[in-house]
């Protein structure tokens, strides 16, 4: 669903809305009783949030926003959000945060968080339920300056939030309905809705660019495989190349290696790296940052037919390194590597590549943080500089050259995967393999945060859209490394 948005400089007429959100940060606004505040007890922290009539009768939201000193972008955003939620069942609010914001606080960083956090909290998943409880929220009139940068600004929060919303959205979906085919069309369809380039590769084009590991995995299937290319050309000469490579695997039973049925539960978030890529690629195509930006999604499901790859077997990849396969579950790996060296080949100016790659990275970083590696350190920094401009936060974490070994095979040029420990690591020194060691790469192991079984202060339960705003973030303020 999508939410309109305005900018005024005063509050539409009573008549015009279902209700006003009004944020503070301590005082009480002149509206409002305070000895009704002060018999609810509401102490207007971070996230805290009242419903309430004002003295005219209207219905008023009061959400906390904390401390004016330490309130920033994500506090705003995180205040949107339970705006939209507090108003999911009112068709017309206005949102006041943009009258009175704390000194240092940027108004057009505020704007478009308000407008990410309205978008994001207004999302539900409803496609599969029989009668569902449809939100009525259509509108949020942004009350503050109405300058034309603050409008911009709310803008690109909307567009951003959109973009989410459909990356989520293809999360959600089952993975018996959104099969490799399913998942390339609704590319293709959003490419040509933001006037991106597209390529689909299907299973002859695959096989004919020798993809040996998006093939090996896709061999217990009887979903055909795809890969989906596309291409972003800003209007005037780019300040370079980014190549962005997502996993989309549609659902990952776990090959021959069979997962547990708990472990195989929530496995059609299994291209949650895909479809961040793919929703960066909307939003990119809408938002014109100043670089190109080429995308690369190999999409298969992992299964376990006939024919399916054998632990044991050994797979050629597209630069021609040879893989023995000696656990069909660390599959992820094995399609990224036909994309990474795809991506290499076109020589972009740096690379960054997301997946729901291992349990081990959520074990260390646990549900809410992405775990960062790579071989350039410049590179690393812009990924850290954009996650703290997104909010969608990340930790760097090492590739050790001596645990290379780890992965070497006795019949093969390296197997797929490092043993026991350190599995995020040795993923990592995996996946390097396949880049080009010129490339600035960096490699984001979003299997934490990318999909959660309970409600967060961004989103519900189900697919984030995890990665979306960090990439847009990424490609609008990019710098050759």
């Amino acid at each position: 669903m999508t939410i309109s948005m305005a900018v005024s400089r005063s509050r539409p007429a009573a008549a015009d809305i279902d209700a006003y959100g009004l944020f503070v940060d301590g005082g009480v606004p002149d509206v409002l009783d305070p000895d009704v505040l002060e018999a609810m007890r509401f102490e207007p922290k971070a996230g805290a949030a009242a419903q309430l009539v004002d003295r005219q009768g209207r219905l008023a939201l009061v959400v906390g926003l904390g401390s004016p000193d330490e309130l920033d972008a994500d506090g705003v955003r995180k205040a949107g959000v339970v705006v939209a939620r507090r108003a999911a069942k009112h068709g017309h609010v206005a949102s006041h945060v943009l009258q009175d914001l704390p000194e240092g606080l940027d108004a057009e960083v505020a704007a478009q968080a308000l407008a990410e956090g309205l978008g994001l909290g207004a999302y539900q998943y409803l496609q599969q339920k029989s009668d569902p409880d449809e939100p009525t929220l259509k509108k949020v009139t942004h009350v503050g300056s109405a300058g034309p940068r603050v409008k911009a600004a709310v803008e690109r929060g909307r567009v951003l939030a959109d973009a989410v919303a459909w990356a989520r959205d293809l999360v959600n979906e089952p993975g018996g309905s959104l099969t490799p085919p399913s998942f390339a069309r609704a590319a293709g369809r959003m490419a040509r809705r933001v006037g991106l380039k597209v390529k689909i590769m299907d299973a002859k084009a695959i096989e004919a660019a020798k993809l040996g590991g998006l093939l090996g995995v896709n061999r217990g299937s009887k979903q055909p495989p795809r890969l989906v290319q596309l291409t972003y050309e800003p209007a005037d000469k780019p300040r370079g190349t980014l190549a962005l490579v997502g996993k989309g695997i549609t659902f990952d039973a776990g090959g021959l290696s069979i997962k547990t049925g708990a472990g195989m539960m929530t496995m059609k978030c299994d291209m949650g790296g895909g479809a961040a890529v793919l929703g960066a690629m909307s939003a990119i195509g809408q938002l014109a940052p100043p670089v190109r930006v080429v995308a690369y999604v190999p999409m298969t499901d992992n299964m376990l037919g006939d024919d399916a790859t054998r632990p044991g077997d050994v797979l050629t990849i597209r630069n021609g390194k040879t893989v023995e396969v000696l656990n069909t579950d660390a599959e992820g790996r094995l399609i990224l590597a036909d994309a990474l060296s795809l991506a290499s080949e076109a020589e972009p100016d740096a690379i960054v590549d997301l997946a729901t790659l291992t349990g081990a990275c959520m074990v260390a970083l646990g549900p809410q943080i992405a775990g960062l590696m790579g071989n350039h350190d410049g590179w690393r920094d812009q990924l850290l500089a954009a996650s703290d401009r997104s909010g969608e936060r990340v930790w760097s974490l090492p590739l050790p050259a001596d645990y290379r070994e780890l992965l070497d095979s006795t019949v093969a040029d390296l197997k797929n995967i490092g043993g026991p420990h350190g599995g995020a690591l040795t993923a990592g020194l995996f996946l390097k393999e396949f880049v080009a060691d010129d490339i600035p790469w960096a490699h984001l192991d979003i299997a934490g945060p990318a999909f959660g079984d309970r409600e967060t202060p961004l989103g519900p339960a189900g697919a984030s859209g995890f990665g979306v705003r960090l990439l847009v973030e990424l490609a609008q303020e990019f710098a050759k490394p």
